[in-house]
């Protein structure tokens, strides 16, 4: 029980984890951890596809009188906890790895296989990278050549990456290439907490098991060494289909490509075990592009969700939406050009509808000749990796051409990584006059108050009030020792009081006064040292499981 409780909610919320879920599905109107209220409905099944209307997050239109934050880092990536601000709010792009990439086709059969005539390839379509504490080592698991076989690279640092011997002949491949095997892509998720070894790899692969059946993909477990039997899933739908796991409600969730509509968007299936998500017909309309993703200038298509995948990071899902802006497979096919997608970020509450502030790339397609990520840029399941102050994400970047001067649409393909701050995604502002954030009513389990916050060149304080905007006493202003640092985990401090102990299950605001600097998150935490409790990504070295339970001690 313990063991699955490390990828379940925190312990200090285990009791409203056991009375909100059930194993039959979501109750009537839930209540989440954070405070959201879900519809009667459950998944929504009123998103119209076909229409471009930007979609929005119900949860911001009714948001909840007192949001529990016990569960991780509080990000401002919205204003889902901010009462009253005069900071200014500035969104970030990851950055990328001066040493890409990392991976690239050095084995023959990455260079010379695979389906059609598209040489030098490895590249994650989804795939998967993760950090095993099992035996300390990040592993990412790719596909060796276009549409070729499931293959394994490891790292300790995330920088230097092996592949090892894994059979006779040498080759570091898990499962062979071909339509009936490795299928034509793939996604795989490392479940470290699963309950059976023999199911701790999740695999989804576009690879018919029967070609009477109308379904293309298939689901297998696996414990890294032997693969369970396929099961089909039901129906018929595009490639590049994925899932992830939604920790927050313990659902497997399946992003599934619908591209019969004349454009490409996702549909959206949820199950409590990962082997029951065959049942495709039960999945209902998702999510798409809309009227704020502009077309490429140079290109002029119309902007396409090429892919989505997603992550539980901190107190929220992270949310990867592949943007596909042309040109269209048969002019990338005839000029041996790869296509444009790039890497967009969107935030959710819920873990259905997405919040997307911010409609520039997060990492971008260079568009460059020669560059070895031109386009047809794409994530990978997990998203996103934690090691001490920085967030690693790994992608995938085609550059058209290979070694030996042939080209082609799907030629030439490496991995590469790009970083961003930890909690990085979106910072609240202030220049050289003072300004203020005050939350929405909060309440909390814990005694420390943490920040990142860069206030290097000025400084930043705290005070708490009530819920009727009152200072409480010993927590004003005044007494706040100054933050004048550039810190991804700072704690908070008071000449008056020791910590918020006496606070703890009550209702409170927090009001920030920032000078100079950039406010990225706030939590507090039971722990001196500044464990969020919250969820890690992909994972993070130095874990046990996906759950931040050490702070500091794991920077």
């Amino acid at each position: 029980m313990m063991r699955y409780l490390k990828y379940s909610l925190p312990f200090f919320l285990l009791t409203i984890s056991l009375c909100v879920f059930s194993q039959k599905g979501v109750k009537k109107g839930e209540v989440l951890y954070n405070g959201i209220q879900l519809p009667t409905q459950w998944p929504p099944a009123n998103v119209d596809l076909n229409s471009d209307t930007p979609l929005k997050a119900p949860y911001m239109d009714e948001i909840p009188k007192v949001i529990d934050i016990s569960v991780g880092r509080q990000l401002f990536v919205d204003d889902f906890l901010i009462e009253y601000s005069t900071l200014e709010r500035k969104y970030h792009q990851a950055v990328k790895y001066k040493g890409n990439p990392i991976i690239y086709p050095t084995m023959s059969y990455e260079k010379n296989s695979g389906v059609g005539k598209n040489r030098d390839v490895t590249y994650l379509g989804h795939g998967g990278v993760f950090y095993d504490p099992l035996d300390n080592l990040y592993k990412m698991y790719y596909t060796a050549g276009w549409r070729g076989g499931l293959a394994l690279a490891i790292s300790k640092d995330l920088l230097i990456w092996e592949k090892p011997q894994l059979n006779e002949n040498g080759s570091n491949i898990l499962i062979r290439g071909g339509a009936k095997y490795a299928g034509e892509d793939n996604s795989v998720w490392l479940d470290i907490d699963a309950v059976k070894p023999t199911e701790r790899l999740k695999y989804l692969t576009d690879r018919r098991t029967n070609d009477s059946i109308s379904g293309r993909h298939s689901l297998m477990v696996s414990d890294g060494t032997h693969w369970s039997q396929p099961i089909q899933v039901n129906t018929n739908q595009g490639d590049y289909s994925s899932f992830f796991y939604n920790p927050f409600r313990r659902k497997w969730v399946f992003s599934i490509k619908k591209s019969d509509t004349g454009t490409r968007s996702r549909l959206y299936l949820e199950t409590d075990k990962f082997l029951d998500g065959w049942d495709w017909k039960k999945s209902v309309a998702w999510t798409r592009t809309d009227s704020l993703d502009k077309p490429d200038p140079h290109i002029g298509d119309k902007p396409q969700l090429y892919s989505l995948n997603a992550v539980a990071y901190e107190s929220i899902m992270l949310g990867e939406f592949y943007i596909h802006l042309g040109p269209k497979n048969e002019i990338c096919n005839a000029s041996k050009e790869p296509k444009i997608t790039e890497l967009k970020m969107g935030f959710s509450r819920d873990g259905f509808h997405w919040y997307r502030p911010d409609r520039e790339a997060f990492i971008s397609a260079s568009r460059e000749n020669g560059s070895w990520d031109k386009g047809y840029i794409h994530g990978t399941t997990g998203v996103c990796v934690v090691k001490g102050d920085s967030l690693y994400f790994p992608y995938t970047g085609f550059s058209g051409q290979a070694t030996d001067g042939t080209k082609g649409m799907y030629t030439g393909a490496s991995i590469g990584l790009a970083t961003l701050r930890r909690d990085g995604f979106a910072s609240l502002d202030a220049k050289d006059e003072e300004g203020v954030v005050i939350s929405r009513i909060l309440k909390f389990q814990g005694k420390y108050l943490f920040v990142n916050v860069n206030s290097a060149k000025g400084s930043l304080r705290a005070e708490i009030l009530d819920e009727n905007n009152q200072v409480i006493s010993g927590y004003e202003v005044q007494s706040c020792f100054p933050i004048r640092a550039d810190k991804t985990l700072e704690r908070v401090e008071w000449s008056d009081r020791k910590d918020l102990s006496d606070l703890s299950g009550k209702k409170i605001k927090v009001k920030f006064y920032l000078e100079n600097g950039a406010l990225y998150s706030f939590w507090i935490s039971p722990d001196f040292n500044g464990a969020s409790y919250g969820y890690q990504g992909a994972g993070s070295a130095g874990l046990d499981g996906v759950i931040d339970d050490k702070g500091l001690l794991n920077y």
